[in-house]
């Protein structure tokens, strides 16, 4: 199953998990920048609120179904998706293949070493060509992009947040990189500053709910899951 889907104005490729790492094997063969990215209902929201943030999401080479609510509104629309595809789940499938060179961008200062740390224990056989934090300044940009450049890593990861870390990858999509990737908090994760929802909530789709339990700060960003499901039905 192949081609790709519009949710309420946001594109999705219809792909499978092992469809989307041979689309990857495909990218790191090539000599140009693959932005990837993963948007879940909140995501759709913002973009239908933000014309800049679905201009990048929808220039995106692979737009992946991360969220529940997208896998279920694709099923009421007729246009079923063959799975739900997370981004972390996707980039450790990726670590896992090994053989390339990452580059991190994001999270708060200090947290990227650690992720490094358990990466390089993890992942031995990636190779690590360079960090930054994400709270950077405008002033700061210059630097940081020519300090990708000069490591071109293959796989770019970008953590920045939504809408953030699209709207950037999308202006630096001639970045010397093979693939950009928009995970959101991935890095937070690697670092062990964040953990994932249990194993049995991800698998009923409910890691939103603990992520909502876990940091009540994120309850309005959550409003957009019931506003996404009303959109879904009635628009």
């Amino acid at each position: 199953m192949n081609g790709r889907i519009n949710i309420l104005g946001v594109h999705f490729d219809r792909l499978t998990m092992e469809d989307t790492q041979q689309r990857l094997a495909q990218f790191l063969t090539t000599d140009r920048n693959h932005i990837v990215v993963t948007p879940n209902p909140e995501g759709v929201m913002q973009a239908r609120r933000n014309p800049d943030f679905s201009a990048a999401l929808n220039s995106a080479d692979l737009s992946l179904a991360d969220g529940t609510g997208i896998y279920l509104a694709a099923k009421y629309k007729r246009h079923p998706l063959p799975q739900r595809v997370r981004g972390v789940d996707t980039f450790f499938k990726l670590c896992e293949r090994g053989n390339f060179s990452l580059y991190l961008l994001g999270a708060k200062p200090g947290v990227p070493e650690k992720a490094i740390n358990n990466l390089a224990e993890k992942f031995p056989n990636i190779n690590i060509v360079g960090h930054h934090h994400g709270y950077f300044s405008m002033a700061d940009e210059d630097a940081i992009v020519a300090d990708i450049n000069e490591n071109c890593p293959d796989v770019l990861l970008v953590c920045l947040g939504m809408p953030r870390q699209e709207i950037w990858a999308a202006k630096n999509r001639n970045i010397n990189a093979k693939i950009t990737m928009c995970l959101g908090g991935t890095i937070d994760i690697l670092a062990g500053e964040v953990k994932l929802a249990p194993a049995f909530l991800r698998k009923i789709g409910l890691e939103w709910l603990y992520r909502l339990v876990t940091n009540p700060r994120r309850f309005w960003r959550m409003l957009d899951i019931p506003k996404f499901m009303f959109c879904v039905v009635f628009k």
